[in-house]
């Protein structure tokens, strides 16, 4: 029986990713004051525009309405899997949830499942690769959910920001203990833990030592690089991400690289010049 799969742009998943295995996104609303965001707006748009705005943009859950028409969308016989950016985020879980309820409650066939995948960004873009890939041999809904939710507790997913004025006016990080890191030039390498909140795991002075100790995490896993999937994403600063992809394949070669740009969601609250790994 075919799965269809729909995430939230909590991911960053790249657009032949979502072509391929037919993977549908709901949007985040994302305002500049009281104007949205058009959800086809390029992310270069959205990133010029975020320089040279006064305010940062803000986020918000989609309704469960938009869930909802989306679920009434799949066509009869075609189970539903929805995975989600973390609810300890966004609480566009929360709403995948109650549209799952209304849908079932108005007697509609298919069967759905939403999963929390307690990641974002590239730790989601991980477990939407796989899920894709898995998705077109697994015949039972729940087979393939347990498989995701085993891979969703698995993926490590680790970032480090150029500047950390989004992520605290954002809420997503102590605005203390990040001003006094700004003041000194510390650059923090943050993780998402695993109850799909940011942590830090370190300081360091300045960006390069940050992305060094970025990269040495990943020496203190073992991969199998023919199945394991390795995220990269940056914020606007795809420069900089090549350079740090190549490094990785040097030591590292994985068959398969999820590359993309962050979004106008997480990039609201990474700023420019962020750079994420998930495997």
């Amino acid at each position: 029986m075919p799965i269809k799969i729909i995430t939230d742009s909590g991911s960053d998943l790249p657009l032949d990713y979502i072509d391929k295995y037919d993977i549908s996104v709901i949007h985040l609303p994302v305002h500049f004051g009281h104007e949205a965001m058009p959800e086809g707006a390029c992310t270069a748009e959205f990133y010029d525009r975020m320089r040279h705005s006064k305010e940062l943009p803000t986020t918000a859950s989609p309704s469960p309405m938009v869930f909802l028409e989306a679920f009434k969308k799949v066509e009869e016989g075609t189970d539903i899997m929805v995975i989600c950016m973390s609810s300890n985020i966004s609480s566009t879980y929360q709403a995948a949830v109650i549209a799952k309820e209304m849908y079932e409650d108005e007697g509609y066939p298919n069967a759905i499942e939403v999963i929390d995948s307690k990641s974002f960004s590239g730790g989601l873009n991980v477990v939407l690769a796989q899920a894709g890939k898995w998705s077109q041999s697994y015949t039972t809904l729940q087979d393939l959910k347990d498989k995701v939710v085993r891979q969703s507790e698995e993926v490590n997913a680790l970032f480090t920001l150029d500047t950390l004025e989004n992520v605290i006016k954002g809420g997503r990080l102590n605005r203390l203990s990040g001003a006094v890191a700004s003041v000194l030039n510390i650059k923090l390498l943050l993780k998402i833990g695993d109850d799909g909140t940011v942590e830090v795991v370190e300081k360091t002075r300045g960006l390069p030592k940050a992305l060094n100790q970025l990269l040495a995490r990943l020496e203190e896993k073992q991969h199998d690089y023919e199945k394991a999937v390795l995220a990269i994403v940056h914020s606007n600063c795809e420069k900089l991400a090549l350079e740090i992809k190549e490094r990785i394949l040097e030591r590292h070669p994985f068959k398969e690289v999820v590359f993309s740009c962050m979004g106008p969601v997480m990039g609201t609250y990474a700023g420019e010049g962020g750079i994420g790994v998930a495997f």
